[in-house]
């Protein structure tokens, strides 16, 4: 972002980021050993919108993976689902 640029007002989800929302529920469920414990929230909506997923303490290392590969690999699909709508979204991984 240019230095001089406002920062963006937090923007209320809607339909489209519910969607993208429930992929990495989808996809972070599959990873783990708890996936009653999965829990994607979106904090900010929209076109630069920013997602927040939380899993058990345990399965932090099947989300991560080695050297991040499965946490950027998450983040790759995410961005690719939202480019697909012509979208921006990032992913925080919690812990």
């Amino acid at each position: 972002m240019p230095r001089d640029a406002a920062p963006r007002e937090p923007r209320e989800p809607d339909d489209v980021d519910f969607k993208l929302r429930d992929l990495v529920v989808y996809m972070a469920k599959g990873l783990v050993d708890n996936p009653d414990d999965v829990l994607v929230e979106v904090i900010d909506g929209g076109d630069g919108g920013q997602m927040e997923l939380r899993v058990n303490q345990d399965d932090m290392g099947h989300v991560i993976g080695k050297q991040g590969r499965t946490a950027k690999s998450l983040r790759l699909a995410l961005g690719a689902a939202a480019a697909k709508v012509d979208r921006r979204m990032g992913l925080e991984i919690e812990d």
